[in-house]
């Protein structure tokens, strides 16, 4: 559902200006992925249907909006904070869009692919097939599938960590995203364990901000923005200084070269997480359908909704899930460190000096969430349950 406004604005567009240049980063996606758990924390959305449905026409709304008024999709590839997220962990996916013959797309005339058939939308967010060296702001929705006349679009398998390790034009935006999404991961399961509430309390009571609202933009603004910006601005600094073969080199590209080594643990973060919540409730839609049904007075299911099938798997298995997530993430880091550093640097000792302030930080976040993950979680919309 979420192309589908994209795709029927396209089809009504204006076909406007282009987006704002100031605008053309993923700066716009990261303040918006902040508001969105801000608000999400705010505002308690897990337990008002009512407020969330609001959101999701107003993002429905803006969407649309937006991809009629201007070329270039800009709304998924520069504003949606759900873009931001699925663009920057769909570096480690397994698929990504290429062409099947690289000549077919030379000889092709019209490059549908992008600029559309007459039977299809081409690309979105105008990305070249042949020219794809990465799933950044790919939806894969295969509108440049079907728009080929020659059939010429494929989806093959790649090595999952690949595109990490591979050069990339040095952007802080991307950098400060990459790295970002980590820390939101560790600040979201945060914001669910007994030491937030007491840290809300301690901000109340010693403090004086009285303000939920003010005290949820401070915790997560230190959290969410301010940790990550430091580190990435203080460990590309410290490799600079550790290492000979760095000295030369801009901040902003040692940045870029390991700000991706944080996506394999951010995703073993959001995957312990959100696994976590899948595993205790992934079939909590019976149950609830049951309690619908009493409250309309059919009795056809029985007496009482039975909460106990919302489990998908046994209490004392989610916390070794939980620990594999987190390990495999952080080796897979480990590793990403490790080869983008013996890429460039001159020598093994200068690798090791280069990537260590990286490494300290994945270990230091990987620590902190195996010791959240470990604490009771507060369970949104779920009844009679603390794990």
């Amino acid at each position: 559902p979420f192309t589908l406004t994209r795709t029927l604005a396209k089809k009504l567009s204006l076909r406007g200006k282009r987006f704002p240049r100031v605008l053309r980063n993923k700066w716009v996606s990261v303040a918006s992925l902040f508001a969105l758990f801000w608000i999400y924390e705010w505002l308690d959305l897990w337990a008002s249907p009512w407020l969330t449905a609001w959101l999701v026409i107003a993002y429905f709304l803006i969407s649309f909006l937006l991809e009629a008024l201007f070329r270039e999709s800009p709304f998924c590839k520069y504003v949606c904070p759900i873009g931001a997220f699925n663009f920057s962990y769909s570096t480690v996916s397994p698929f990504q869009i290429t062409e099947r013959d690289t000549s077919t797309c030379r000889s092709c005339e019209h490059k549908e692919c992008v600029t559309s058939s007459p039977s299809a939308l081409g690309c979105g967010t105008e990305l070249f097939v042949p020219t794809m060296g990465s799933n950044m702001d790919c939806i894969l929705c295969l509108d440049c599938a079907r728009a080929c006349p020659y059939e010429n679009v494929s989806l093959p398998p790649r090595p999952p960590l690949r595109e990490l390790i591979a050069r990339r034009t040095p952007r802080w935006d991307l950098s400060f995203l990459f790295i970002g999404l980590a820390f939101i991961g560790l600040m979201n399961a945060f914001g669910m364990v007994p030491p937030v509430y007491r840290l809300h309390t301690w901000l109340a009571g010693e403090i004086g901000i009285q303000s939920e609202a003010l005290r949820l933009l401070i915790i997560l603004g230190i959290g969410n923005l301010i940790l990550p910006l430091l580190v990435l601005a203080i460990a590309s600094r410290l490799s600079r200084f550790l290492s000979p073969s760095a000295a030369k080199e801009r901040l902003v590209e040692i940045g870029a070269r390991y700000a991706p080594g944080f996506i394999p643990l951010g995703f073993g973060i959001w995957m312990a997480h959100y696994g976590f919540h899948f595993a205790i409730g992934g079939l909590a839609f019976i149950p609830v359908f049951h309690a619908f049904i009493l409250d309309h007075n059919l009795q056809f299911l029985g007496p009482s909704p039975n909460w106990d099938i919302g489990f998908l798997l046994p209490v004392e298995w989610i916390f070794p899930i939980q620990v594999g997530f987190l390990i495999l993430g952080f080796i897979a880091s480990l590793y990403v460190l490790g080869r983008v550093s013996l890429r460039d640097a001159k020598s093994p000792s200068h690798a090791f000096r280069e990537l260590l302030p990286w490494a300290i930080v994945l270990m230091i976040l990987a620590i902190l969430s195996l010791s959240i993950f470990n604490l009771p979680m507060e369970m949104r919309g779920s009844i009679g349950f603390d794990a």
